[in-house]
């Protein structure tokens, strides 16, 4: 006896190859074209963006050591603390285009359009174009992915070879191939070397994808996952055991690590510390504080992604994509096995539940920018659930759950805008009005014309605040290690903007917002660490995070310094660039190649401004925090005694490991005892070369 299935049925049938529509190629065509032109807009506004990486990228594009690396500067003194791939990209690029921010910047802009394109690819293969486009359309606006497929921090690199490995893992369902199951391997053990163990979050998903829908028998599945597992191993095990086996004394130093061990940056600082908040040689303490519940990354819990700080960049459409989730899932519950529609659904919405509950709970060092990793996951569950209820509107709980998306959608918008009064205050009203609307109309049986309109409502309600924000972040200008998408909301990392609480430490009532903006726009001092001026564009210019403002000390609580002073000539701080004025890059222009490094000074960020300035190495004493033993006291002297070291600039600055007892503290305390200090354009320098009598 068989059964027959009506070929209309949304939920029985298990799809073959979506046949080409004669508008997939034009749409597709329009959607990636829009997405390189809207990220080119404006983008050397972002100048050197993150100037810790700038600096990697400049030194990189001068020394292949320094390329294969990841070293801050071309003497390889010491290196970044994350794996180099990231950087080879855009060091390929300046070294065939010169050093400018867009041969660095463009690179990433590639990246976030072939993101797109990759999502496209894979959500089409099982769900058809249309929840392709939509996918691909809420990747390309999702506020945090405007703003980091337009900045040079790892993320770019590691969101495309995330997205990449579903796609391989897709092509594996679809057909069981070895070859699909060792690409995703490898995809996945390269994006170890642009983040480390950030990638690892997807692979569980990608796994149980795979052990559930693919296609052998169980014991060639399992088989196949652990060659998978050692293509993993295989494309981000060269690198780690290159650097393991290089003799120490001819390499740099591992930026991050306190005992100059790639394996013990790997699991400490940026892999279990990141989890527990345990990071020896980090910015300060993680974790959540007994009073208030606020750590120095925010407060953990289940709503993480939803608070002020995370909010605008990421959380618009998480409840959309929760729900389309469960229905998905429900439509699949008949389908074999093997359904390539339930394995996309475990795919995406294993990516979104791994990834936010770590996220949401980790006690480590958390910054908004990392949402970022979660945009393919809602997107592609986003463009799915579109189609999947649409398809299935004529079934009375389809349209219940359709209803419960847009007012939940309706809602978090409304929450996000409201948190920003003065942005654009019009379209939350809007939202909320349409939001009801089309909320009761989608309950009711679907009849062509209304089912237009709701489906332009529904485009509206879930677009319309993260295309603002997306604006928004085009029109300015972002630098610094902690950029932000979107106007100024406050509560960065979950703390009170401006007060004693304040991000990171801030100083007590300096009136600095948590992107380094006064409440105008305008830096106290009249620049803002980008070193544009300041305008009263509700805090729209320069969003970086990072600096404390122009003309404070830069200081923060337990003697921290966010941005130092930036004005013309400052020396920078932890997370904000120097920014040398021509006078001092003239004096370290001068005979600046006779020496190895032409400059030193504590912190990476520091020594990247006057390293881009004069595109010559400039030591950055104990990497990133200032807080790495590298160099030693001992090396240090026998460097200056070398003659291989020009300057000692002063006030460079970095965490808590500038204490009276750490490797930089040492080295500024006998510099400044053993040498004359000039200060030019209000920055202290010491010439080595020339000692006090």
């Amino acid at each position: 006896m068989t059964t027959t299935i009506a070929p209309s049925s949304p939920i029985e049938l298990e799809p073959t190859a979506p046949s080409r529509k004669r508008w997939e190629r034009p749409a597709l065509a329009v959607l990636l074209l829009g997405t390189l032109v809207a990220y080119l807009i404006n983008l050397s506004a972002n100048g050197w963006a993150n100037d810790f990486y700038a600096a990697a990228v400049q030194a990189g594009s001068q020394s292949w050591t320094a390329f294969f690396f990841g070293s801050s500067d071309a003497a390889n003194s010491i290196t970044v603390d994350k794996p180099p791939a990231s950087l080879w990209v855009m060091e390929l690029s300046v070294r065939l285009f010169g050093l400018n921010s867009w041969s660095m910047l463009v690179p990433q802009v590639l990246l976030g359009v072939g993101s797109v394109a990759v999502l496209w690819a894979t959500v089409r293969r099982s769900f058809g174009p249309a929840a392709a486009l939509i996918a691909g359309t809420v990747l390309a606006v999702t506020p945090v992915a405007v703003l980091m497929f337009r900045f040079n921090n790892p993320e770019a690199l590691l969101v495309f070879l995330m997205t990449a490995a579903a796609w391989a893992m897709t092509r594996a369902v679809a057909d069981g191939r070895w070859r699909w199951l060792l690409l995703t391997g490898a995809l996945i053990g390269f994006g170890f070397l642009a983040k480390q163990l950030q990638v690892l979050l997807v692979v569980p998903p990608l796994a149980l994808t795979y052990l559930i829908a693919g296609p052998p028998k169980l014991g060639k599945r399992v088989a196949q996952l652990f060659a998978a597992g050692a293509a993993m191993v295989v494309a981000a095990g060269w690198w780690l055991l290159a650097v393991e086996l290089w003799p120490a004394g001819s390499r740099p130093w591992i930026g991050g690590s306190q005992h100059n061990s790639i394996i013990e940056l790997t699991l400490g600082y940026n892999g279990l510390g990141r989890l527990n908040g345990n990071e020896t040689g980090s910015v300060g303490p993680g974790g959540e504080l007994p009073a208030g519940g606020n750590g120095m990354w925010g407060s953990t819990g289940i709503t993480r992604m939803f608070d002020a700080a995370q909010g605008g960049q990421i959380a618009w459409l998480i409840p959309a994509a929760l729900v389309a989730l469960v229905v998905g899932l429900v439509l699949c519950g008949r389908a074999p096995r093997t359904d390539r529609r339930r394995a996309a659904l475990i795919l995406w919405g294993g990516w979104l539940f791994v990834t936010g509950v770590v996220f949401s709970f980790m006690a480590g060092i958390f910054h908004q920018y990392y949402t970022v990793a979660l945009a393919p996951a809602v997107a592609a569950l986003v463009g799915i659930g579109a189609v999947q209820i649409w398809g299935a509107r004529d079934r009375l709980w389809v349209r219940c759950a359709g209803a419960v998306t847009i007012g939940l959608t309706t809602a978090t918008a409304w929450m996000l805008l409201s948190r920003s009064a003065s942005f654009q205050p019009w379209l939350r009203w809007s939202i909320l009005v349409v939001g009801v609307i089309a909320a009761v109309a989608f309950l009711f049986p679907p009849a062509r014309k209304r089912s237009v309109i709701v489906a332009v409502a529904a485009a509206f309600i879930g677009l319309a605040g993260p295309i603002a924000y997306s604006v928004d972040t085009l029109a300015s200008a972002h630098s610094g290690a902690i950029p932000i998408a979107g106007p100024n909301v406050g509560g960065m990392h979950g703390m009170r903007p401006g007060g004693d609480d304040g991000p990171m430490g801030m100083m007590p009532g300096d009136g600095t917002r948590p992107d380094g903006n006064s409440p105008g726009g305008a830096v106290p001092g009249g620049t803002p660490p980008n070193g544009n001026p300041g305008t009263a564009d509700d805090g729209r210019a320069a969003r970086n995070g990072a600096s404390t403002g122009g003309a404070t000390d830069g200081t923060a609580q337990g003697g921290i310094s966010i941005g130092g002073d930036q004005r013309m000539g400052g020396a920078g701080g932890l997370l904000g660039g120097s920014k040398p004025s021509e006078q001092i890059v003239t004096l370290l222009e001068a005979n600046g190649d006779a020496y190895t490094w032409v400059a030193a000074t504590v912190g990476s960020n520091s020594a990247a401004g006057y390293q881009l300035a004069t595109e010559l190495p400039v030591m950055p004493i104990g990497g990133f925090n200032g807080s790495d033993p590298s160099p030693t006291l001992e090396q240090f002297q026998q460097y200056v005694a070398d003659g291989k070291v020009h300057y000692f600039i002063a006030g460079g600055r970095g965490g808590p490991g500038g204490n009276s007892e750490s490797t930089s503290s040492a080295i500024t305390a006998w510099v400044t005892a053993n040498y004359t200090e000039t200060v030019v354009d209000g920055v202290t320098l010491y010439d080595l070369t020339q000692p006090k009598s």
